[in-house]
């Protein structure tokens, strides 16, 4: 195999799944802060004929960094699962307040990115749990580098409540596909630990 075939490998992948809520196949990319969600959700959601993106980011906030299920489940998850077109509300993590909404389609594959996306609440709606696999300190770090010392006291916020949610409600153990936050290289089912890759993307950012 080579060292990058195209996404649309893993992409037939995802198509070929049942769907899992109502005609939409739910796809979690979940993994520690800084370890390349945003950057595989997009690459695959382009693969995916431009897919629509959930950002939890989008839906969380200052005070409820993980508080965001309710507002998920009321304007992202039921619509979607009546085959209709979705609309949340998005915050502003500069002026701390929602504003302005973002269309989220019924496509045949859904993504949903962020911190927690695997968590136990949502996976009865998942077709398939992919994991960021970048330990937490490398993420860390590579977040603050990202951000800047400017967010420093927020990151260590941040830090506390991740690793908190984590200890609690762990999605690495249910993830069906584990991504090398490093490398790039994608490899199959958590269960049998199968150290095969599948696909080898360069994965950066957050």
């Amino acid at each position: 195999m080579t060292s990058r075939p195209a996404p649309a490998e893993l992409a037939a992948v995802l198509r070929a799944l049942p769907p899992s809520l109502g005609p939409v196949r739910l796809v979690a990319v979940d993994g520690h802060a800084g370890s390349g969600k945003t950057t595989f959700a997009a690459r695959l959601a382009a693969a995916l004929d431009d897919a629509p993106v959930v950002h939890l980011d989008d839906l969380a906030t200052h005070r409820e960094l993980f508080g965001w299920v309710g507002r998920l489940r009321e304007q992202v998850l039921e619509p979607l699962g009546r085959g209709e077109a979705a609309e949340h509300r998005v915050y502003d993590w500069t002026a701390r307040r929602f504003s302005g909404t973002r269309r989220v389609e019924p496509a045949p594959v859904v993504l949903v990115e962020g911190v927690g996306a695997g968590r136990a609440e949502l996976r009865p709606h998942l077709a398939a749990l992919v994991w960021m696999e970048l330990d937490a300190d490398a993420a860390s770090a590579r977040g603050l580098l990202r951000d800047g010392p400017g967010l420093a006291d927020f990151w260590q916020g941040w830090i506390r409540a991740e690793r908190a949610h984590f200890a609690a409600d762990p999605s690495r153990p249910h993830a069906g596909i584990r991504v090398d936050g490093v490398t790039g290289r994608i490899l199959r089912c958590t269960v049998s630990e199968t150290p095969t890759p599948l696909l080898t993307w360069d994965v950066a950012g957050n």
